[in-house]
């Protein structure tokens, strides 16, 4: 396995492509060894433009994420839209109905994780939710029992993931759990594209873009979740802790916690 002197990722983009450019943009300035696409790409307002500025990135690594996977099923089964769905199922059949299908062999050919050496942090393995599963939840609220459950087994001793759009960096028995954030869907109390450099040490990035111009792309996308997007959440970005408190209640109910 090679040593990688700085490795970039990038996660839950979620068809946001003005936010994708920006942080496109600074890793295009400077150039790390390798990029991690850490999940949850195309799900969002513009599924392929997203995608197929993904598929030109030459060496970058893919790790699937749970709407990635959900998105392929909806696209092989030909689910219809269901307006009463719920936003999951949605955005699954919102995605498939609007990718080619060399667009959908692309998401499918996702790995489930992706162990990378690099410098400074020694094996560093990339997962979407957690190491067992592209859906389960871990936050910096996370009991360490439950943290501990989800990481029995591996051998690394950092793990990268996303899942939450909550950037957070801390260590459980021995292990240094960081989450990457989101890219197109934030949830940081703040405007911006959030991403995590590695190498040799952990750092937390975020990139300006135009959210206001993001905002109003949005919206005239006819995406069935634009209102709620932008204003919500691209505009009025919602703060850490309350999201990721409600994300541990989906964990207990889910019984992921315990």
């Amino acid at each position: 396995m090679p040593l990688l002197a700085r490795v970039a990722v990038i996660a839950d983009v979620h068809g946001n492509v003005m936010a994708l450019e920006a942080v496109l943009a600074e890793l295009e300035r400077e150039r790390p060894d390798a990029i991690v696409v850490a999940g949850d790409v195309a799900s969002g307002p513009e599924p392929a433009a997203t995608l197929e500025r993904l598929m030109g990135l030459e060496g970058a690594r893919f790790v699937r994420g749970n709407a990635d996977r959900e998105a392929v099923a909806a696209f092989d089964e030909r689910r219809p839209f269901d307006a009463e769905g719920d936003a999951p199922a949605n955005d699954a059949v919102w995605t498939a109905q609007r990718i080619t299908r060399a667009q959908r062999d692309f998401l499918a050919g996702f790995e489930e994780r992706v162990v990378l050496e690099v410098g400074g942090l020694g094996e560093v393995l990339f997962c979407h939710g957690s190491p067992g599963s592209d859906g389960e939840i871990m936050t910096s609220l996370t009991p360490e029992p439950s943290l501990r459950r989800l990481l029995a087994g591996i051998g690394q001793r950092v793990v990268v993931c996303g899942h939450t759009h909550v950037q957070f960096d801390r260590t459980v028995g021995g292990t240094r759990i960081v989450n990457a954030g989101s890219v197109g869907m934030a949830y940081q109390g703040r405007r911006g594209a959030f991403w995590l450099s590695l190498g040799p040490g952990v750092e937390h990035r975020r990139s300006d873009y135009d959210c206001e111009s993001a905002a109003a792309r949005i919206l005239a996308s006819g995406y069935w979740g634009a209102e709620g997007l932008a204003h919500e959440i691209i505009l009025r970005p919602p703060g850490p802790r309350e999201v990721e408190a409600s994300f541990e209640r989906l964990a207990a109910e889910r019984g992921e916690r315990g």
